[in-house]
């Protein structure tokens, strides 16, 4: 019995990944990751990395970011307090859905996580104050192989839910895409 329900959503391979609650009165346990269940989704390597992230304000953007192959990832992104609106951008030269991005609500309350594959820009939006993430990772943080693309970039036509709060310099300074952008190659 599969403790998750995988949905395929409208861009090639980005998964919303619903976990089966078992609670009583006490509450419930959920299981966060399993390598064979999410297998039938696409996650094929080990988590290499596990990051936790809190975000204080409502409206706090972070991202858009990705990594350069050799060092592109998978992402499992839960949100384990508050709400987010979590957002990942195709940037898989040889797609249909080039530039394309969609977004999904992950809550504590719902449970649900993204799974974004390699090739793929990943950002949200806090929804409520207090917010905290658990990303699994398929590969390292590499410094060197770090990239970003603007939260308003025009090509993206990103609508934001809620107004814009707080933003880091760096993701404020990101590049707009080029002519000469392309995306990457994996």
């Amino acid at each position: 019995m599969s403790r998750f329900s995988i949905t395929d959503l409208p861009i090639a391979n980005l998964k919303l990944i619903t976990r089966q609650r078992i609670g009583d009165t006490r509450g419930f346990i959920a299981r966060l990751f399993c390598t064979q269940e999410l297998a039938a989704a696409g996650w094929k390597h080990p988590i290499v990395q596990i990051n936790h992230s809190f975000t204080a304000k409502c409206g706090t953007v972070r991202g858009l970011h990705y990594q350069k192959p050799p060092h592109a990832e998978v992402k499992l992104v839960s949100c384990i307090r508050g709400a987010i609106w979590d957002l990942a951008v195709d940037l898989r030269r040889n797609s249909p859905t080039y530039l394309h991005w969609h977004a999904e609500h992950l809550t504590a309350d719902n449970g649900n996580a993204l799974m974004i594959p390699e090739g793929f820009a990943h950002g949200f939006q806090t929804l409520t104050d207090n917010c905290e993430l658990i990303y699994l990772h398929t590969a390292p943080y590499t410094p060197t192989a770090e990239a970003g693309l603007r939260y308003n970039d025009p090509q993206l036509a990103i609508t934001w839910p809620v107004a814009i709060s707080e933003l880091s310099a760096r993701d404020s300074t990101h590049a707009l895409i080029t002519p000469q952008f392309n995306g990457v190659l994996l």
